[in-house]
């Protein structure tokens, strides 16, 4: 996966073009991933003992996992703060990390 949670995104395709925002959870199976307050949705929900009013809620809807890419954060990339496409680097202990493919810095999740 080119995304992970935490990461900050930029949303490339779809309503909420040209967007930013933090990834709340990634959903592999379906290849979605939910990002903090966008793609916003009504949910309409009837009064209950958990909820004494019923009401709308909104809420975040998933974004195609394709329609999303990290965000550089690297001062001297020429792609600073805006979405950038990742590559696998191999490190010497056999671990992989994400890095960016325009200036080869590392991407990182804002915790």
């Amino acid at each position: 996966m080119h995304v992970c949670k935490n990461d900050l995104v930029a949303v490339m395709a779809g309503n909420e073009a040209g967007k930013t925002g933090k990834i709340i959870k990634v959903l592999r199976d379906k290849k979605r991933v939910i990002i903090k307050g966008l793609n916003l949705v009504y949910r309409h929900t009837k009064p209950s003992q958990k909820s004494q009013q019923g009401g709308r809620i909104q809420k975040e809807a998933s974004i195609a996992i394709a329609s999303v890419l990290p965000i550089c954060q690297n001062k001297n990339c020429k792609r600073n703060g805006k979405g950038v496409r990742t590559r696998k680097k191999i490190l010497e202990n056999r671990n992989k990390m994400r890095v960016c493919a325009c200036c080869g810095s590392e991407i990182i999740s804002a915790e």
